[in-house]
């Protein structure tokens, strides 16, 4: 039996399952050319398999095409750990190296290369024409399943490689560790009253018309705790059941939300605006540096929050048909929107005269078309906005050029472009 200091080496080791691969590829081709000839090489007949000919070629272009894309992965998987190395943490290798989904890859990869090269070799060993068909049969399929592995493998890398895709792949090895070594025991709460999540994750999704049925039958109101985009603990609450909770099936209720490892545009607008900052934020940051990217985001924040601001914004509480309350979720209103586009890039671009001077243009912009309840929060986004500027510059004339709006930062504002021509008075 290994000691658990080899079981603990060969557990991180990449080499380990490709290498099972070609063992159980060799065991593999021994028992199907076995039985292969116990039936006189004709028990899969050459209409399915192909002439000798031309099975020699095709089991020959698969051995080389898996040469190929072996090596293709493995470079790929390389430039992705270096990637993941200097955009990350060094200490995420040993987690991708570890990735099962991956190994398996490559131990189907390298098993396919194997079978196909031992099974080249019993056509028409006896040269009499014959085919060992249900080996040749068998390199077919893998080779089919080895095309299937490779989209797989490709979907699982892009998402492995994702910043939350790292993230839940981390996550997922911490939670399995705490399981492990700290088994479960009561649970935190058993109150009927609240219903809790089974898995961690982002809530990305409801169905509201069963959720609202839900309540309905059991004549109760269901409050959902974290509202669209928030991130939940594997136990914490995601409903608080107001009315008759015993008539609810906690499991049902928790199956109708749908917990994803990343945020997602279905019924989350605020993400957007999210990635759309993230991009601004990250475009005037060292060593970056390019405040005109900068100012070409700030162009579609100020057309998405334009196009709410004269929106009816949802109060987050839906009733049944015979207008009673049965759920209620809390919603982004208009002034988490304006605080969540400005707040931010006010902070980080203050210091960039293209910055404060396009965010200006927005919220000039902006008060035109919002109605009077939503003006406090544009006014307060100009007078932060001003704050911020005032105290990033000491000469009065760059504080003056950083205050003027501008729609394309520098470029188009009132002290750049000459003032229209008075209004010409009509012709008697």
């Amino acid at each position: 039996m290994l000691s658990l200091r080899a079981r603990h080496r060969l557990r991180g080791e990449l080499w380990i399952v490709p290498l099972l691969g070609v063992l159980a590829a060799i065991v593999l081709s021994l028992v199907t050319v076995a039985i292969d000839r116990a039936f006189g090489d004709r028990l899969i007949p050459t209409s399915i398999t192909g002439e000798p000919d031309a099975v020699s070629s095709i089991l020959a272009t698969i051995a080389s095409a898996m040469v190929t894309l072996t090596t293709l992965v493995l470079t790929v998987t390389t430039v992705a750990v270096q990637l993941a190395m200097g955009q990350f943490s060094p200490r995420i290798v040993r987690a991708l190296l570890q990735d099962r989904a991956s190994q398996l890859a490559y131990g189907l990869f390298a098993a396919t290369f194997t079978f196909a090269i031992l099974a080249l070799r019993e056509v028409n060993a006896a040269g009499d024409g014959t085919v060992p068909g249900l080996t040749v049969l068998m390199a077919y399929l893998l080779q089919l399943a080895s095309i299937a592995a490779l989209f797989l493998y490709i979907h699982h890398a892009g998402n492995s490689l994702r910043v939350a895709g790292l993230i839940d792949l981390v996550g997922d090895h911490l939670h399995e560790q705490i399981d492990r070594l700290y088994p479960p025991g009561q649970a935190a709460s058993s109150r009927r009253d609240i219903v809790a999540s089974p898995e961690p994750g982002i809530v990305v999704d409801l169905d509201h018309p069963a959720l609202i049925a839900a309540a309905q039958k059991a004549d109760c109101v269901l409050e959902l705790v974290p509202m669209m985009g928030d991130f939940v603990p594997a136990g914490a609450p995601l409903f608080r059941i107001d009315g008759h909770p015993d008539r609810l099936d906690h499991t049902h209720l928790a199956d109708l939300v749908v917990l994803a490892g990343e945020r997602t545009h279905g019924d989350d607008p605020a993400y957007g605006f999210r990635k759309l900052v993230d991009i601004a934020e990250r475009s005037i940051a060292q060593p970056f540096t390019d405040p005109t990217t900068a100012v070409m985001v700030i162009d579609r924040l100020h057309d998405g929050l334009r196009q709410l601001a004269t929106r009816t914004f949802p109060t987050g509480r839906h009733c049944d048909a015979a207008g009673e309350l049965r759920l209620i979720e809390r919603v982004i209103s208009w002034d988490g929107y304006v605080r969540l586009v400005f707040d931010e890039l006010r902070l980080a671009g203050a210091a960039s005269p293209q910055i404060p001077r396009r965010l200006f243009a927005a919220l000039q912009d902006l008060k035109t078309v919002a109605p009077p309840d939503r003006q406090p929060a544009l006014d307060r986004q100009i007078a932060l906005l001003t704050a911020a500027v005032e105290q990033q510059y000491d000469d009065g004339p760059d504080r003056h050029a950083a205050l003027v709006p501008d729609q394309q930062g520098i470029g188009s504002g009132s002290d750049l472009t000459p003032q229209p021509a008075a209004t010409v008075r009509a012709v008697r």
